[in-house]
Formats: C-alpha cells, structure tokens, sequence
C-alpha cells in the first residue's frame, strides 16, 4: 500500500510583509509546486490542504494529480489543517506529512523517512532531523495514530500527538539543517538565496 502524502499549506505567510512564501520562486519554480513535485516522486497519493480551490496557491499546482483538501477555517491554527487533512485521507498504513515552506528538501529526504519502519518497525513516528539530531520534518505517522488527529486545536500541529508517544518516536537524519530550515521572512529568503543560488 502507498504512503500519502499531506502538504500544509493553508497557513497565510504573517511574516512575509505582504509576499506569500510558498509561491516565491526556487530554481525558477514556485516553492508548492517544488514541494509538490517532489512528494509525487514518493509514489503515493499527495493531498495539499489549501485555504480553499480558489485560492491563488491552487493555481500553481494545475495540471498535477493532487487532491485539494479545502480549509476555509485555516485561521484557526496548523491543528485544523491535519484534523481535515487526515480526515481525508484514503485508508493507509502510514501517512507522511510535509510542511511546504523547507525548500531544502529533497526527494532522497522523503525517502529516507519513508523507509525509516524497515530499520526502526516498534516506532509510531519516524521523523526527519537534522544532522546534529535536532527533531523536524517530514514526519511519518502510523495509521494506528489517525483517531488522535481529530482532538487536536490550536497552533501546536501535531506536537501534542508526538509528545504523548515520545518513547515511539524515531529520528532520521538528514543532511544539514534541511529538516529546519524554513523561510518565514524575506530576510530568510534572501539569505537563501545567496547561500544556494536558487
């Protein structure tokens, strides 16, 4: 059975004064469509959780086999995000979720945590790091876990989930800071690209 997967992108970009993040240009593509991109190498079906089919981010993503799972309530916190995006996704055995705004993910990265139950099959929660250990995304959740995604509220995302099975998680490293790295500012984006050239 394939692995979903579920990309965040719901979220308006507060700190951006005005430019929305995940439309902003990486190696001459929008930063979603980037990011949908690579989930589709995965091989499993991939659900973007949108503020609505409307919305402009949607229009970077036509002509791609994703699903849109609309959240018209998106204000409220990342946690109403994964309550409706798990709700809609099809019967699995895991599901990966994907914040859009890593741009230094790669598809290896995806990869790498997907493959993670092979070598570590008593966890709950396989979770990209980085190279120093430090806990970030993608983040693979057991199936098993899916009733726990509809208590959730606020802007904790799925943190109270991975806290209260913090003895199944297990960490996979990853090159550098791209498990952390996100580009929230224009300040961030600029140090970006000055560093990569993308």
């Amino acid at each position: 059975m394939e692995t979903p997967v579920l990309i965040l992108a719901a979220g308006r970009s507060s700190r951006m004064r005005g430019a929305d993040k995940l439309l902003q240009p990486v190696g001459g593509v929008p930063l979603l469509r980037r990011q949908v991109l690579s989930a589709m190498t995965t091989g499993g079906r991939v659900m973007v959780a949108l503020p609505g089919p409307n919305d402009p981010r949607a229009a970077v993503l036509q002509g791609l086999p994703v699903a849109i799972v609309p959240v018209p309530d998106a204000a409220q916190g990342m946690s109403i995000s994964l309550r409706r995006g798990v709700r809609a996704l099809p019967d699995c055995d895991r599901f990966l979720v994907l914040l859009p705004d890593l741009a230094e993910l790669a598809p290896e990265d995806l990869r790498a945590v997907l493959d993670a139950p092979g070598t570590a099959p008593d966890a709950l929660i396989w979770r990209g790091a980085t190279e120093e250990g430090k806990p970030g995304h993608p983040i693979l959740f057991d199936a098993a876990l899916r009733p726990d995604f509809a208590d959730l509220s606020g802007d904790t995302g799925g943190a109270p989930i991975i806290a209260a099975h913090a003895n199944r998680v297990h960490l996979v490293a990853l090159p550098g800071q791209r498990a952390r790295r996100d580009l929230d500012t224009p300040e961030d984006w600029a140090a970006f690209r000055l560093e990569t050239g993308l």
